[in-house]
């Protein structure tokens, strides 16, 4: 199969980039290379006869369309996206061209491209859309986000992302495109931009700077390791069922001051230098609008393609503590991000 995988040197899509080629897979990587994109997170597989690059804009038309000619996919993962809650309350617009107007560029161009196939090809031809659990607005105290779930977005981020969401539905019912949408909670790992809230608080801690928490810390979040979430978007794009959605957790459920003083203790056990690293911890004004809880019921991606996350979340932060400490993770870190602080609206 060769699949198209859109923002692949970005994170998650570096990770399902790999797994991918490892799979013997074919795979295209259409990124426009923004400030979070790393060509050494695909470095592992960058010369592999299996893996081609094209430096593309989603939002360009053409440019998207000259690439299905181009490679011909049989199928596309779609995970290009502005991600950064933060960074949407200071520039809402760039994630409604990238999340919205791209998603639709990306949708017809596979549209004009499936309509073409003949026979085998068009009945197996796949459009996977990545999409997050921040569309389903927040949780009380109790209870988790299913497929079943209303939308409630409450960022310019999440509201960008659930409008990519409804545009993917609606050219599967409109024009019979055959699409399959996940919603995944928060993904960590290796390969995560330093502006992210765990290799945040690993580069502070190894700086000796304040580790920022918002508010009392009290907001909670579902943590996935990334290599999971690959693996279940394969298994998804393989498998799911045409038109269904499914929501993929890692059973990781915790505050974000547990998560931080988690961190810290595995800080202290890799790097003893400056321990305890907790007492760098620092409450500072919460985000605005910060939904107070986040949790996945992925029982129905267990039920129906037999996935179940594989790494624990003590497991997968000790390992991504490690990387970070680890000469990659630091140059990642390097002159990439100075750990300013976004998204605070002033005079609010």
């Amino acid at each position: 199969m060769k699949i198209l995988i859109t923002g692949g040197c970005g994170f998650i899509g570096s990770a399902v980039v790999r797994q991918a080629v490892a799979a013997g897979h074919g795979v295209v990587n259409v990124d426009v290379m923004t400030y979070a994109a790393n060509p050494d997170a695909v470095g592992a597989v960058s010369d592999s006869p299996l893996y081609a690059f094209e430096k593309v804009d989603i939002v360009d038309r053409a440019a998207v369309v000259a690439v299905f000619e181009r490679h011909r996919p049989d199928a596309v993962i779609h995970l290009a996206a502005e991600s950064h809650v933060d960074r949407s309350i200071e520039g809402p617009l760039d994630f409604v061209r990238t999340n919205v107007s791209g998603t639709a560029v990306l949708l017809e161009a596979a549209r004009a491209h499936w309509s073409q196939l003949q026979g085998d090809g068009k009945a197996a031809f796949r459009f996977l859309h990545v999409s997050t659990d921040e569309v389903f607005g927040t949780l009380g105290d109790a209870g988790a986000f299913d497929e079943t779930t209303p939308y409630a977005p409450n960022s310019p981020y999440s509201a960008s992302k659930a409008s990519s969401d409804m545009l993917v539905r609606a050219w599967g019912e409109t024009y019979g495109l055959p699409v399959v949408i996940t919603n995944c909670s928060n993904n960590y790992g290796p390969w995560q931009f330093p502006e992210k809230l765990i290799p945040v608080v690993v580069s502070s801690a190894v700086e000796g700077r304040p580790i920022p928490v918002y508010g009392q810390g009290a907001n909670v979040r579902d943590w996935l390791y990334v290599e999971d979430h690959a693996a279940a978007l394969l298994l998804a794009l393989r498998e799911g069922r045409l038109g269904e959605t499914y929501c993929i957790g890692g059973d990781g459920e915790t505050s974000n001051l547990a998560l931080v003083r988690r961190l810290c203790e595995a800080m202290d056990r890799l790097r003893p230098e400056g321990a305890p690293h907790d007492r760098l911890i620092t409450f500072v004004t919460d985000r605005p609008g910060h939904d107070f809880r986040y949790a996945i019921d992925h029982a129905k991606i267990t039920r129906e393609l037999g996935w179940r996350p594989s790494v624990t979340l003590d497991q997968g932060l000790e390992a991504t503590v490690a990387w970070y400490l680890s000469d990659e993770g630091q140059a990642l870190r390097a002159g990439r991000f100075t750990g300013q602080r976004l998204g605070v609206i002033a005079g609010a």
